[in-house]
């Protein structure tokens, strides 16, 4: 077992496995992120495209796959052949009419961004007496205005507005993911001068 950290929350003393795993990767993300979210703001059609090509081909596979196991579990099953259909057809849509799939994942993104806010405000709220609490207060505030801004633009915008608000997203994430792992490993050589 290990000691109790003063420099930590409570919750962070608890599981100190997640900690020790977020620490371990959150560098490797924060810079992935990072060249990710500035290809997004440099190139934001390339980025708009690449991810309608990635949402289209997950939903593609989703679908075949979903069919493949009601073919092999219950033939009769009409929900599930429902699911399957609908999942290949929205993908198939997204492939062969792009613009229309740009705008129908500007709403999905929009919706992602209030969700990331959301998630974001709570961990930086738990994180509050921490040192770096608000880097994750204002990812969750720039999620919040992103997702606004991109509503407001819908769907004329979404060709550019897609790739270029998911690249500010990425970056800021990876600021605070990388900011998160330097914050730990400060954490840790505080702990073992103690």
């Amino acid at each position: 077992m290990w000691n109790w950290n003063n420099n930590l929350s409570p919750e962070m003393n608890i599981n100190k496995n997640l900690v020790d795993n977020f620490k371990k990767y959150a560098k490797i993300s924060g810079i992935i992120f990072i060249i990710l979210g500035s290809a997004g703001i440099f190139f934001p059609a390339f980025m708009s495209f690449t991810t309608l090509a990635f949402v289209a081909y997950l939903m593609l596979f989703a679908g075949i796959s979903a069919g493949w196991l009601t073919w092999t579990s219950n033939k009769n099953d009409w929900a599930g052949w429902l699911k399957s259909f609908l999942l290949v057809m929205v993908g198939l849509f997204m492939i062969f009419y792009p613009m229309q799939g740009i705008a129908a994942l500007g709403l999905l993104f929009a919706i992602y961004f209030f969700t990331d806010a959301f998630a974001g405000f709570g961990l930086a709220f738990s994180l509050k007496p921490q040192k770096m609490w608000w880097l994750w207060l204002i990812n969750a505030i720039t999620s919040l205005v992103l997702g606004v801004i991109f509503i407001v633009g819908w769907p004329f915008s979404s060709l550019f507005m897609v790739g270029l608000l998911v690249g500010i997203s990425l970056l800021f994430d990876g600021i605070a993911l990388l900011s998160g792992g330097f914050f730990l490993d400060e954490v840790e050589k505080k702990e073992n001068k103690d």
